[in-house]
């Protein structure tokens, strides 16, 4: 499975011949430096870029392209070195852009000689940025890591190379342009938009998807993400592309890959605009068409064989759509296509809104340059001439921003059918807490391939909400954050209520998550120095599904996390050492999920230490973290805990528009999983969960 990484966060590489895969969408130059402990670069030598593009265990491109691969060997890489540094930079002097913030994000992979990916990252909010380090490779007790970097310098690769310590660093820039200029007219140019526009989710024939993040199309052959970012997202958004409205967005977090946002857990699908009603490159703002209805298509995973036919909507009547039916996509299993499916609904509404947002736009320019052109000439700024060219040119605009606006509503009407059915038809990992399907739960025998983490809308569809899926196993923590600034519209001030509403967002994701499990896979721990989430766990303290009770004082959370860190170091050394089966025998092989509240109170410096050890590491050998926190809280720490709050997913209590789509950047409003008030559901599910528990013992 592809781990889709955010900024900040790092992946485990388990071979040492790899590729480097990048995907710009425009000719940009690519180069790699070596680094030693400290990630210092010793010399020019140690910097693999057009003009000197091998070095031992390290080749790069000699030009400038829209996609780029570097060979890497890590078994061949100098004892000197540790830490490979992958760069991205805009050709200078060639007339092409000359900042990250106006081309498609930047998507890079890392993958084994056989093509498959082990790692993704959208490289999202660069903005004013010419150069930026996209990733390291680095080494770290003898096992090498990819680590996702996104550091931006508007300075271009002077300022990069001055910032790793090289001397030289004006010299080498300089050298590397003109090795560039040189070959110019031998960049090859971002790929032709596609022309079939077919994304039928009926089609037969398996298309290159998701998953990544989840099942999205791969990034490469557009996540984003991503978003992913994810988006995926990650990822993802695509945050440093010009967006649908024709002007740099800056991304909030994608949640899939996510990454994100994407969807969350894969790699993030670059944007790309064919097919679809009013699809649109965002790099061009163009009048809205009256075209057919949105094409609901969407690739499914890619697969050895065609999976199974999906099942068939009754036939329309001439000139109506075709009606929806649940599970209409691709995929093996109803979950998978169902899964599919929830995935091409996020897509078409994030590109029917960039469609919509990019005409609005384009209407707007269109009236300023009209009305530019006729009051140019003093003569007609007042008077009857005057006053008529306004006139027309308010007509036109209103009549463009109709016509987008009736599109789009056509467009978000036909999602809202596919909504209606979609949403009853969901198992019970994908589905809302007041959805039917839990009043028959029964403890699924197998895990099934996502979970519902909330819900997402945009404000052109504010009553059309698209679930927001993440892939299992968890690729990254959460973080419930319980600050103020978690509150979209400003109706929790009182910080007592959103550490409480925060809490009851915890106590529902676990909850969730324990419900999707088979019986005694899936292990909670709760560590609560202060005791101030007691009412909040009371349904998992009750129903007896933790592994213990909630940890309380300093004590107890040293315990907690000794513990926790000690797994992790175990698992690690059987994996490294090729022996899982030298496990003792009494381990806990299940997923553990450590939920962490009013952090960082009663943490000291070794504790944050290891929770920090445990965000990094954790995930890989299925130790997962939920931290409910307020960040303001933390600032002591200054930039110490960033690394932590990067390599969480944040989400938020009460509604938040802090996530991206990996295609445009749209800012995502997020909605948690609130249980209904006065429902029972919770506890008779963490019934079913302690029954079966106690059943598997």
């Amino acid at each position: 499975m592809t781990a889709e990484l955010v900024r900040g966060q790092n992946h485990p590489l388990s071979q040492a011949r790899l590729e480097i895969r990048i995907s710009a969408g425009t000719p940009i130059v690519a180069a790699a430096t070596l680094g030693d402990e400290q990630g210092r670069i010793h010399g020019v030598e140690w910097v693999a870029h057009p003009g000197t593009p091998t070095l031992p265990g390290l080749e790069v491109s000699r030009q400038a392209a829209a996609d780029h691969r570097l060979a890497v060997d890590l078994d061949a890489m100098p004892e000197a070195v540790h830490r490979v540094s992958v760069l991205l930079a805009l050709p200078t002097g060639a007339g092409g852009p000359s900042r990250f913030g106006a081309v498609a994000t930047p998507f890079v992979a890392v993958t084994g000689l056989d093509g498959n990916e082990v790692a993704s990252y959208t490289i999202t909010g660069l903005e004013a940025e010419s150069a930026v380090v996209a990733l390291e490779l680095y080494r770290r007790q003898d096992a090498w890591k990819v680590r996702a970097i996104g550091q931006g310098y508007a300075g271009g690769l002077a300022d990069l190379f001055t910032d790793q310590g090289l001397p030289q660093a004006q010299q080498l820039a300089g050298s590397i342009n003109e090795a560039v200029a040189q070959g110019m007219a031998r960049s090859v140019p971002a790929p032709p938009p596609r022309t079939d526009g077919d994304r039928s989710r009926q089609t037969a024939a398996p298309a290159l998807g998701p998953d990544q993040g989840g099942p999205a199309p791969q990034g490469t052959s557009g996540p984003g993400s991503q978003p992913t970012s994810p988006y995926g997202p990650q990822a993802s958004g695509a945050s440093g592309a010009s967006g649908a409205s024709g002007q740099p967005t800056p991304p909030p977090t994608s949640p899939y890959g996510p990454q994100t946002p994407g969807i969350p857990g894969q790699p993030a699908p670059q944007p790309s605009y064919q097919g679809g009603a009013g699809a649109t490159d965002p790099a061009q703002p163009s009048a809205p068409t009256s075209g057919g209805s949105i094409n609901y298509s969407h690739p499914g995973r890619q697969t050895a064989a065609p999976p199974p036919p999906p099942p068939t909507a009754p036939p329309a009547q001439p000139g109506q759509p075709a009606q929806p039916v649940a599970g209409d996509a691709t995929g093996w299993s109803m979950d998978e296509r169902l899964y599919n499916q929830v995935w091409g609904m996020f897509e078409d509404l994030a590109r029917t809104a960039a469609a919509y947002r990019s005409a609005v736009d384009f209407a707007d320019s269109r009236m300023d340059k009209e009305l530019d052109q006729v009051l140019s000439d003093p003569r007609s700024r007042i008077g009857g001439q005057g006053d008529a060219a306004r006139e027309a040119a308010q007509a036109k605009h209103t009549q463009l921003v109709n016509q987008a606006r009736a599109t789009l509503d056509r467009d978000i009407a036909q999602l809202t059918a596919e909504s209606e059915v979609v949403e009853p038809a969901l198992p019970h990992a994908y589905a809302r807490w007041d959805n039917p399907v839990w009043h028959g739960y029964r403890v699924p025998m197998e895990i099934p391939m996502a979970l519902r983490l909330g819900d997402l809308h945009l404000p052109e569809s504010d009553r059309l909400r698209i679930p927001m899926l993440v892939r299992l196993p968890l690729e990254r923590g959460l973080w419930i954050d319980s600050g103020s600034s978690g509150s979209l519209d400003g109706s929790y001030t009182d910080s007592h209520d959103l550490r409480r509403l925060a809490m009851e967002t915890a106590v529902a994701h676990a909850a969730r998550l324990l419900a999707v499990y088979p019986a005694g896979e899936f292990t909670v721990h709760v560590i609560d120095p202060a005791g101030s989430g007691a009412q909040a766990l009371a349904p998992l303290v009750q129903t007896g599904v933790l592994a213990a009770p909630p940890a309380v004082g300093a004590a107890g959370v040293a315990e907690v996390l000794a513990r926790l860190t000690q797994r992790v170091d175990l698992v690690q050394m059987a994996v490294r050492g090729g022996a899982p089966d030298s496990l003792p025998p009494d381990f806990d092989t299940s997923e553990q999920l450590l939920i962490v509240n009013d952090f960082p109170h009663g943490f000291d410096d070794r504790a944050v230490n290891q929770l920090r050890y445990l965000a990094d590491e954790g995930p890989a050998v299925g130790v997962h973290l939920m931290m409910v926190a307020d960040r303001e809280e933390a600032a002591a720490y200054g930039p110490l805990l960033d690394p932590l709050w990067r390599s969480l997913m944040r989400l938020t209590p009460t509604p938040d528009d802090h996530l991206a789509d990996p295609w445009v950047g749209h800012a995502w409003t997020y909605e948690p999983p609130l249980v209904p008030p006065g429902s029972q559901v919770l506890q008779h599910v963490l019934a079913q969960v302690a029954a079966a528990r106690a059943k598997y013992r």
